[in-house]
């Protein structure tokens, strides 16, 4: 009898679009002063991190290497983000609607994984960090409604 493994399947990418969320968030605690700003995107900063760290072992699996790399879609979004708050009015609207534009890409990455066959743990794995992606989604999205007013 022949046992048939699952390979995880999407998780690098996964990795990808936080790490560039990671990255974005520190720019944007470097362009927006206040301690409101600072500990909402060290908030963030922190849950990808942690995502990054649970997910990392299944992406070597995946890939034979851990994933070092950001997301370029979200690099793109950075420096366009940039680019746009100089011109901005409200800067700090500027960096939080595109911060949760990437909190959108994530759950729609994590998705996009536990849409296909994977290895019971980095489903249990995927479904714990889809559960505290979508809190920092709503978060995100909770600070983007304040920021329009």
């Amino acid at each position: 009898m022949q046992t048939q493994t699952t390979q995880s399947k999407h998780i690098a990418d996964i990795i990808q679009v936080m790490q560039g969320g990671i990255e974005f968030y520190q720019e944007a605690k470097d362009k927006l002063q206040g301690a409101r700003y600072q500990a909402f995107f060290n908030r963030m900063i922190d849950a990808k991190r942690e995502a990054v760290d649970d997910l990392q072992p299944f992406a070597i699996a995946e890939q034979g290497h851990a994933e070092l790399d950001a997301d370029n879609l979200v690099k793109a979004r950075q420096t366009y983000t940039k680019l746009m708050a100089k011109l901005s009015d409200n800067k700090a609207f500027t960096y939080v609607d595109q911060l949760e534009e990437v909190e959108d890409k994530v759950l729609d990455e994590v998705d996009t994984a536990l849409e296909k066959p994977q290895p019971q743990n980095c489903e249990v794995t995927l479904q714990r960090v889809k559960v505290r992606m979508k809190e920092c989604h709503d978060e995100m999205k909770a600070l983007q409604t304040a920021e329009q007013h």
